[in-house]
């Protein structure tokens, strides 16, 4: 006689759930997942540890069931799977944590509390809920060795991190550059983009800005702009909400698809002609409608209305590879400082990137390669070179 599946009277999906997962632990479903399978072609699986100085959330819960799908399909491919478990136990959210409890700040650590008992505290606190972290593995039918797991704290974990990073020195497959980071000054240390989206990490200040003017060299390349001035001087206009970098600065940077225009106009602190170049969509950031097509032969500094006309219209991507004049040139950012940090380079010119936008400033970016991961990107593919000026 065939057999039968199982009638229900009623749906009780709790029910259900209790004995699929008691059926599993009688029958060793997951130790016989792995050891019915021994000699077969592994499929190698370490989980990417949480961390356990916190509650387990629904999004976790989404990811582990993605993790689970993947090895029960290779598991039912033929595949040795073995899941390694495992605990996140470094990092600034855990350090922060216990620094809260203790009323402490980093300051303190060697003169309130020794780095011993520090130690400790954090010892204690990255695994304190663990329990709940182990439950909710088995509730929801999330395979995986927890019996056994690799804990980042511990010193086997971190001498097998040394050994594996001597074989990769060994093997020619580590070297030495640079990158961009954040940094906290309060916590001394590096934040990774995990930490930068902690709670309260972000808030809305309002913050020093300036526009700073670079002067276009003038040669083949710049000919377009300056035979519409009639050989006249031709000047960049850049934003930028840290001045303190532009000591620093090694680029500009447009987008490509952007239009912008060349105006002509007056500066409203010397009062003397100039000619401009800023993003076509951002005129009116600094200059006032009624302004344009103004009396220019009657300027003068009492005029509150600043005259204005667009002389020439072109796209972002026809400005790459202009030159410009270094804005603040010293002896501590000349070319032969930046050519022996970076041989090579290829300084003060202008670069094409989509990051730039046209929802504030000019449109055009005063770019740092040392400041910032987006300037540092455009700066590498452009070889403009590095300089660290703080």
């Amino acid at each position: 006689m065939a057999a039968k599946y199982r009638e229900f009277s009623g749906l009780n999906l709790p029910a259900m759930e209790q004995e699929m997962l008691a059926s599993w632990e009688i029958d060793k479903a997951f130790e016989k997942s792995i050891s019915l399978r021994e000699g077969a072609k592994p499929f190698v699986f370490y989980e990417g540890p949480p961390s356990a100085n916190g509650m387990p959330g629904i999004h976790h819960v989404i990811s582990r069931t993605l993790k689970d799908l993947v090895c029960r399909y290779k598991t039912m491919k033929g595949f040795k799977v073995n899941r390694k478990g495992g605990w996140d136990t470094h990092g600034l959210p855990v350090e922060l944590q216990v620094e809260k409890e203790l009323g402490i700040t980093k300051e303190d650590i060697g003169r309130k509390i020794s780095i011993e008992d520090y130690n400790k505290k954090c010892r204690e606190t990255v695994l304190r809920y663990k329990g709940e972290w182990d439950e909710i593995t088995r509730k929801m039918g999330y395979w995986v060795d927890l019996k056994d797991p690799y804990i980042t704290f511990d010193n086997k974990y971190i001498e097998t991190l040394w050994w594996l990073l001597k074989k990769m020195y060994d093997r020619g497959l580590l070297y030495e550059s640079v990158s961009i980071q954040p940094y906290s000054p309060a916590a001394g240390t590096g934040l990774s983009s995990h930490e930068l989206n902690q709670p309260g990490t972000y808030k809305d200040v309002k913050d020093t800005s300036a526009t700073a003017m670079f002067r276009a060299v003038q040669d083949e390349k710049s000919k377009f702009l300056h035979d519409v001035v009639s050989g006249g001087e031709v000047f960049f206009m850049a934003w930028t909400t840290t001045p303190w970098t532009l000591p620093s600065n090694l680029g500009l940077t447009v987008g490509p698809s952007i239009d912008y225009v060349l105006i002509s106009t007056f500066n409203p602190y010397t009062h003397l002609p100039v000619n401009v170049i800023l993003a076509k969509p951002l005129i009116g950031k600094y200059f006032k409608a009624e302004g344009e097509n103004g009396d220019f032969e009657n300027y003068n500094k009492d005029v509150k209305l600043l005259p204005w006309k667009v002389l020439s219209t072109f796209r972002g991507s026809q400005l790459e590879g202009l030159k410009y004049e270094q804005l603040l040139p010293y002896e501590a950012n000349s070319l032969e400082v930046i050519l022996e940090e970076t041989p090579d380079a290829k300084p003060f010119q202008v670069l094409c990137d989509a990051f730039v936008t046209t929802e504030d400033g000019t449109g055009i970016v005063h770019t740092a390669p040392a400041f910032g991961a987006d300037d540092y990107k455009v700066g590498k593919k452009y070889n403009i070179g590095i300089l660290t000026m703080v």
